[in-house]
């Protein structure tokens, strides 16, 4: 039923975080309220009302949807989510995604007929962006003041 871990000594490495054993999945009619921390890979096909962070990819199914924060590696969206998705790599939206927030990422690929709305930061880090996404009320002179 669970498999075992197969470092057996110090000098072998971990499991890779994309092997395909190591899928978290939260199915069809689940629903989580709280944090979700993984290491490894996450399929949401139910619904999650809260912080989502896992180091490997997140996947939303066509009946997932997320309500709150998200931070991951990759992601591949179907179903909807409400809220900030901070993206270290690459964000896809596929046809019948729908997001609702901010959303900050690395590389972007949107489908036709992707619903979003909210706003976008393209950044190579998303560390250098982090600190402007809870700033309400931005103007033009605050973000050239920040970049002098």
């Amino acid at each position: 039923m669970f498999k075992a871990n197969n470092t057996t000594g110090n000098n072998k490495k971990m499991a890779d975080i994309n092997a395909p054993d190591r899928l978290n999945r939260i199915v069809e009619g689940t629903v989580i309220q709280g944090e979700i921390n993984a290491d490894s890979n996450l399929r949401i096909d139910g619904t999650v009302k809260g912080e989502i962070s896992t180091k490997g990819r997140l996947v939303v199914g066509v009946n997932g949807r997320i309500e709150g924060n998200i931070i991951c590696q990759n992601a591949d969206i179907e179903g909807e989510i409400i809220g900030t998705i901070k993206v270290e790599d690459l964000l896809s939206l596929k046809a019948t995604a729908k997001l609702n927030g901010e959303m900050t990422t690395k590389k972007l690929h949107i489908e036709p007929g992707a619903d979003f709305t909210g706003s976008c930061t393209m950044s190579n880090s998303l560390k250098k962006t982090s600190s402007n996404l809870d700033k309400t009320n931005v103007t033009v002179e605050k973000i050239l003041e920040e970049h002098n």
